[in-house]
């Protein structure tokens, strides 16, 4: 059946009756496509009979549809022209990992970062409005989104802007790692009112039908209906607090009564919220039982479920690995030390600090911004945070990072993992603006380490007494060493490395691409024996390393910076800048990420594209 449904149309076309195997069609289409070309698994197997129900009642694309995150919209690209290249999806010049306007109409806005669907959709509602357009707008958004405060920002500004869009909250209880904080222990609670919710929307349809339920008068009943149920159930819906009229708990893996109830919902007046219950993983055992694990797992046997993994044998660790085992060391000698993650103690390996001391971490859910500002209050108050956030996401606390943070000049630890270019996730997860737009900030320690042991070097050095806001900053993946685990020093702030000595050229990097300009020097001098090139891992951006500078000033005419990071603000604009201060003549090149956003493929191509690879590197040395 999946095979004659290239569009939305094509689906209308079908039966409500067909509905049910068309999803189970759909999920066994994408199991089997994420065996062989791994991605986000779990959670668009959960929302499947959404995905079908959504497109069988609204006229996509005329009427939108945005989704919140967009690691659930697998079901989504292959109901929507894309079924046929599903294969490239996350590929070089491929599908892109999350859906965006610049590759299908239907996909109605940029996804990535969480808890944008509700303030986007609410625009797309009014623009609606004012162009006299009778169009739909629906946004769909996790729990685990919806703990976002961006969230709560859309919520207060529909509850108080004309318009009729349809909130569907998705409740799986899961973001990636289990949901955590009051709002998904809220919408558990919800669940006692089943009953009662499912009377009221029954009534609600029965007073609009005879005339009961007109625009003038629906405010004043929203009103009763919502205090006479506080008095009956004891407690304030949040939602109807906000006159969002809210229907729900309901089975959102019954396509059947999906299509049932949008289709009621779809011309009611007003702003409304869905409550629907989904299984992250639905319909696939393993992913069911394991969600976390499934989330993005690779490669497996979609037969057996056995995940394909390649022996680690021989092979270095992941850095944020390396961060989660030092971070534990750390603790276990300075009782000063908290650990802080926005949702991610999994992907960022905290989880192995919340083992062994549960009382010492906090999973403050999807909200960057508080992740940084309840860290400066416990710095404030004497204790050592670090905050792991993902580069990207990062740039959501970025207020917080000066006003709560540096203003105070706090002793808090910002680790940065995912920094640089992180392959198949796209241009919405490389972490790449962290140096340029941090540089800036008065109070502020920014550092990056080029391989394990500088790692943990800095992670010892950072916690150590009066260093106020320290920023390490971290690559996606493996790093370059297998014996890892060395004794953590103190490193002095401010002060880099000379790696190589040279006399022709001098190249200065930040961080791991240092290890692609030992590898373009190896290669020019087995190639070019006449050719002498200097090397300095500056290991510190703020404050650049002033004896290292002079030093280069002095020796070379000729110099090339590279970072992972944008070239426009990073390492090499930070150069150029004390070049000038000095009245220094030195020809610079500047390697970084140029002035575009890098689309979705490996690193390694990704790298080539923003010619940092060893052979850009190689080619700007020569030249």
């Amino acid at each position: 059946m999946l095979t004659g449904v290239e569009f939305p149309q094509d689906l209308r076309q079908l039966s409500i009756g067909q509905l049910p195997q068309l999803c189970e069609e759909l999920r066994s289409d994408i199991v089997n496509e994420l065996s062989i070309n791994p991605g986000h698994l779990a959670s668009s197997l959960g929302v499947i009979e959404l995905t079908v129900a959504l497109h069988y009642v609204f006229d996509t694309p005329y009427d939108r549809v945005v989704w919140d995150v967009g690691h659930q919209a697998y079901g989504h690209k292959i109901l929507t022209g894309r079924r046929k290249v599903f294969y490239t999806n996350r590929k070089l010049h491929g599908i892109r990992p999350f859906p965006s306007p610049l590759e299908s109409e239907y996909d109605t806005f940029t996804c990535g970062h969480a808890s944008n669907s509700i303030s986007a959709a609410l625009g797309m509602a009014v623009a609606a409005n004012l162009h006299g357009e009778k169009r739909h707008v629906v946004a769909v958004i996790g729990d685990g989104a919806m703990s976002g405060g961006l969230a709560f920002e859309g919520l207060n500004n529909v509850s108080s802007s004309p318009n009729d869009l349809l909130i569907i909250l998705n409740d799986n209880d899961m973001s990636i790692d289990r949901a955590v904080g009051g709002m998904e222990q809220y919408l558990l609670k919800l669940d006692t009112n089943e009953t009662y919710n499912r009377l009221r929307f029954k009534a609600s349809q029965w007073m609009r039908s005879h005339g009961l339920l007109s625009d003038n008068r629906r405010n004043g009943i929203i009103r009763l209906n919502n205090a006479l149920k506080s008095a009956l159930s004891h407690q304030q819906n949040i939602f109807e607090g906000m006159n969002i009229r809210y229907f729900g708990p309901f089975n959102g893996n019954d396509v059947k009564e999906l299509v049932g109830i949008l289709q009621r919902l779809k011309d009611m007046k007003g702003p409304k919220l869905l409550h629907l219950h989904t299984v992250k993983g639905k319909g696939y055992k393993p992913a069911e039982e394991h969600a976390t694990e499934w989330h993005a797992p690779g490669k497996f046997d979609p037969e057996t479920g056995e995940r394909i993994t390649t022996p680690s044998d021989g092979r270095p660790p992941k850095f944020q690995d390396v961060f989660g085992h030092t971070l534990l060391e750390l603790a276990e000698k300075n009782e000063r030390i908290v650990g802080v993650t926005p949702a991610m103690p999994t992907g960022c390996s905290m989880n192995i600090m919340m083992k062994a001391m549960p009382e010492r971490t906090f999973d403050v859910g999807i909200a960057e911004g508080h992740a940084v500002t309840f860290s400066a209050g416990m710095a404030k108050d004497g204790l050592l945070p670090f905050c792991n956030i993902y580069s990207a996401f990062a740039q959501r606390a970025y207020d917080n990072i000066i006003h709560d943070a540096a203003i105070l000049n706090l002793n808090m630890v910002l680790c940065l993992d995912r920094a640089g270019l992180v392959g198949e996730d796209g241009p919405t997860h490389h972490g790449v603006f962290d140096l340029a737009a941090l540089r800036p900030i008065p109070n502020i320690t920014i550092a990056s380490p080029r391989n394990e042991h500088e790692l943990r070097h800095l992670m010892y050095t950072a916690q150590l007494p009066d260093k106020g806001v320290f920023v390490i900053r971290y690559p996606r993946g493996c790093g370059v060493l297998t014996d890892w685990c060395c004794e953590p020093k103190e490193l002095q702030v401010g002060k880099g490395e000379k790696l190589r000595e040279g006399r022709d050229v001098a190249v200065l990097s930040i961080g791991p691409i240092g290890n692609n300009v030992t590898r373009a020097i190896d290669e020019i001098e087995s190639e070019n024996g006449k050719l002498s090139v200097a090397h300095y891992d500056m290991r510190f951006l703020k404050p650049l390393d002033e004896d290292l500078m002079k030093e280069v000033a002095s020796a070379f005419r000729k110099v090339v910076t590279v970072e992972d990071g944008c070239r426009t603000g990073g390492l090499g604009t930070a150069v150029l800048e004390w070049f000038s201060d000095h009245n220094s003549t030195v020809a610079v090149t500047r390697l970084g990420i140029p002035d575009e956003f890098i689309e979705h493929g490996t690193v390694a191509q990704q790298q080539a594209i923003a010619g940092i690879d060893t052979e850009s590197i190689k080619k700007a040395i020569l030249s």
